[in-house]
């Protein structure tokens, strides 16, 4: 059972790491070939594995048969349709929900399409609720999101989720509810209910965000600095329905309901632990639930259903029996879950859970066994942490250690026993809730002291997987309940994966990077012993950020903890937005900017024409501005020039006027290999003089996709593909990574194609 589902998910996940999809007429030999395979016992694993494979190509083309027809992306529509899920309101009002479309108009006839979507409502958006239908005019675009190295892959999240475009609402006068809630029964409308009822008790905004959470499931409500203060003591897995909340309210329901029974003297009817795990199934149904079945409530739900059956039978059942029908159901429920953090490391918890109690359960006291747990968790899963997040919480045991049993055996049964008596007993139920939030309370302030401790988080290169998988097998070691030879050897293989080091450039090479985000602008140059970045896109009062999104998430992907300077190009957002959260999140040695007195959250220098310095062999000068402009014409414009002469320039947003200003007084210094293109191909730049002076070979531009500026202009393109540059668009092919090495020829790199995924 263990080996066939190891195998099952082993198929599942090599499918996922597909390109493109085969070809169909070879999903039948693959059948036979799973057939053949399951006959011999040696090869039994293979066909399970083959069987995965497929069972993962059926589901994926279900996903991808609903997809937005070409012609409907990015013109108005009129839709109908119904809202799916819990809707979401973001710090500036904005609303965000899921929603099913039904039908659209299509010259002037309704026309069938099944198509589920994310849409965003901006400006003075109304009250939607669960289970509503609409008839909205929406502006939709295929899935599409910033593909960068150690950057959230948004598309990825949209397909596991099985949501097919993304848009925003139209302001219209025929935007209108068609059909309340009340004529639709959803989970997803119970559970919006309940949270509203929290929200309404009237307690701390930020105390009732958690306790929304942990009762339903609902993280919307959450602030960054909340989600901070969790990732830094590593405990925002307990701020929400996990498996491990499950579990224990389960159990003590299983507990309760046993004592209770025998106490009413009912068990020679019906044997107390029988009615205890029909009980205790009941729960763990109704809180996963209540989570709106993710996967680590599912899990949960799914184990403790296996496990109570069992005792409902008086059969004896091994853990890893348990924990491998868990998987199945789940990988045959949902094949696509392999695609999210939460599916491994909630598996990966119970699993380690397992193997670190087995065999020493007479041994160790309960105390010792607690803290060996929790310090053995923070240490197996490390691998799977580094993977996806990059980054472990060094004070993780200890925090957990404390807020487990509080959340798990005091919040979260209060909470749901105030959830349940608020519909039955309001103003009882208020007061209940009002307890469960001062527990919180008190956890949280101890929360608040441990993360503003030095050192809480240990940020992590990114590696490749066989040495993450290296790193496991020697925590395996390490942690083997007997056997010295087991830790010597697993001692020996976390050295061995800890001598791993992220790849630099050699002496006198020059690495650039060109980032995704959007309509805006973000890059990176590194040299051997320094790292520049240049603007770091933008930031939205809805909370999205580019610089914590994407330029810092890259920075540590490849190492870094430092900038050795900061260049802000000028004030505008969408250079400038991104820069204090890349502040932060870094330690940057120096800021220049061509705007420096826009800058209020830290020292800058302004950047002049003139200016140099010199890094590990490689040639650094601003070009301009020349005295004090303002706007698009403050830019820093930042000539870099590797030792075999090859230039690359940045010239941030300038116009007419500064390039003009370039070609009379530095013709000389514009001639470029590299250049990422002014003002992301604005007919404002890019003058024929200018762009024959730089001359470049690459031509880069830095824009959104089917951003609204319609940017880069035609007419701009033209002009530098006149001149025999190679054009590349940073909307197309996400980050764009050059190296340049004495002796090799110039190559770009683009990182939307290196990692191209079929569900793309």
């Amino acid at each position: 059972m263990l080996y066939s589902a190891l195998a099952f998910l082993a198929g599942i996940t090599f499918f996922q790491t597909l390109g493109e999809l085969p070809a169909e007429s070879c999903y039948w030999l693959a059948a036979a070939l799973s057939l053949v395979l399951m006959k011999s016992r040696l090869l039994r694993a293979s066909g399970f594995a083959v069987a995965g494979f497929l069972w993962a190509w059926w589901f994926a083309l279900q996903v991808l048969q609903a997809r937005l027809p070409d012609g409907l992306e990015g013109v108005d529509i009129a839709v109908e349709g119904r809202v799916l899920g819990l809707p979401e309101r973001t710090g500036d009002g904005t609303r965000r929900f899921l929603f099913r479309i039904e039908r659209y108009r299509d010259t002037g006839d309704w026309r069938i399409l099944e198509l589920p979507v994310r849409l965003s409502w901006y400006r003075d958006a109304p009250d939607i609720h669960a289970g509503e239908r609409w008839s909205l005019r929406v502006r939709l675009k295929q899935p599409r999101g910033f593909a960068n190295p150690g950057g959230f892959d948004y598309e990825r999240w949209l397909f596991s989720r099985g949501i097919r475009a993304t848009g925003y609402v139209r302001r219209s006068t025929t935007n209108r509810r068609i059909d309340a809630t009340q004529r639709y029964v959803d989970v997803a409308r119970w559970r919006e209910s309940l949270a509203q009822r929290i929200v309404a008790t009237g307690g701390d905004p930020a105390s009732n965000a958690l306790l929304t959470a942990l009762a339903v499931g609902v993280r919307s409500g959450i602030s960054q600095q909340q989600w901070e203060i969790l990732r830094r003591t590593g405990t925002n897995h307990l701020i929400a329905i996990s498996g491990l909340h499950v579990g224990l309210v389960a159990g003590l329901v299983f507990l309760a309901t046993r004592k209770g029974w025998s106490r009413l003297g009912a068990a020679q009817h019906w044997p107390a632990p029988r009615v205890a795990a029909v009980f205790a199934m009941i729960a763990a149904f109704c809180y996963a639930m209540l989570a709106g079945f993710e996967v680590p409530a599912q899990r949960a739900m799914i184990m403790v259903c296996v496990w109570m059956l069992t005792r409902y039978w008086c059969a004896a059942q091994s853990p890893w029996r348990v924990w491998a029908i868990a998987l199945w159901i789940v990988l045959l429920l949902d094949p696509l879950s392999v695609l999210a953090a939460g599916f491994w490391l909630s598996f990966a918890a119970v699993g380690w859970i397992f193997y670190l109690t087995w065999g020493r359960f007479g041994r160790l006291s309960r105390w010792r066994r607690t803290c060996m747990v929790q310090f053995g968790l923070v240490l197996g899963l490390t691998p799977l942490l580094w993977l996806w997040f990059h980054q472990v919480s060094v004070i993780a045991p200890l925090a957990n250690l404390v807020a487990i049993p509080w959340i798990g055996l005091l919040v979260v049964p209060l909470l749901l026993i105030g959830v349940a008596m608020l519909v039955l007993w309001p103003a009882a139920g208020q007061l209940v809730v009002a307890g469960a939030g001062h527990l919180l309370g008190a956890l949280w302030f101890i929360l608040e002291r441990l993360a503003c401790l030095p050192a809480t988080v240990m940020a992590l290169p990114a590696v490749p997987i066989p040495v993450l998988a290296l790193l496991g097998l020697g925590l395996a070691g390490v942690l083997a309940a007997r056997g010295m030879p087991a830790r010597l050897a697993g001692l020996a293989l976390v050295a061995a994966a800890g001598c791993f080091r992220p790849e630099r450039p050699a002496a006198g090479e020059l690495w650039f990077t060109l980032l995704d985000v959007g309509q805006g602008l973000a890059a990176v140059i590194e040299t051997p012993n320094h790292v520049l970045v240049y603007d770091a896109g933008a930031a939205f009062p809805g909370g999205f950020n580019a610089g914590a999104a994407a330029v810092a998430p890259y920075l540590v992907h490849r190492g870094y903890r430092r900038i050795d300077r900061l260049v802000i190009s000028h004030s505008d957002n969408d250079h400038s937005g991104g820069a204090e959260a890349v502040f932060s999140a870094l330690d940057v040695q120096r800021i220049d900017s061509g705007e420096p007195q826009a800058l209020g959250w830290a020292r800058s220098t302004a950047c002049r024409a003139g200016m140099q310095w010199a890094w590990d062999q490689i040639a650094f000068e601003y070009l301009a501005p020349f005295d004090r402009a303002t706007g698009n014409n403050a830019s820093c414009v930042l000539r870099v020039e590797a030792p075999d002469g090859r230039v690359l320039l940045l010239a941030g947003d300038i116009e007419r006027p500064v390039e003009h200003q370039l070609v009379t007084a530095v013709p000389e210094r514009l001639a470029a290999d590299i250049l990422v293109v002014p003002h992301h191909g604005s007919r404002t730049s890019s003058t024929p003089a200018f762009v024959d002076a730089a001359h470049p070979q690459l031509a880069l531009f830095a824009t959104g996709y089917r951003n609204r500026f319609g940017f880069p202009k035609p007419q701009v393109v033209r002009r530098y593909a006149d001149i025999g540059a190679y054009l590349l668009n940073s909307a197309d092919s996400g980050a764009i990574r050059i190296r340049l090495k004495r002796g090799e020829p110039l190559a770009a790199h683009e990182y939307r194609r290196q990692k191209r995924r079929y569900w793309h």
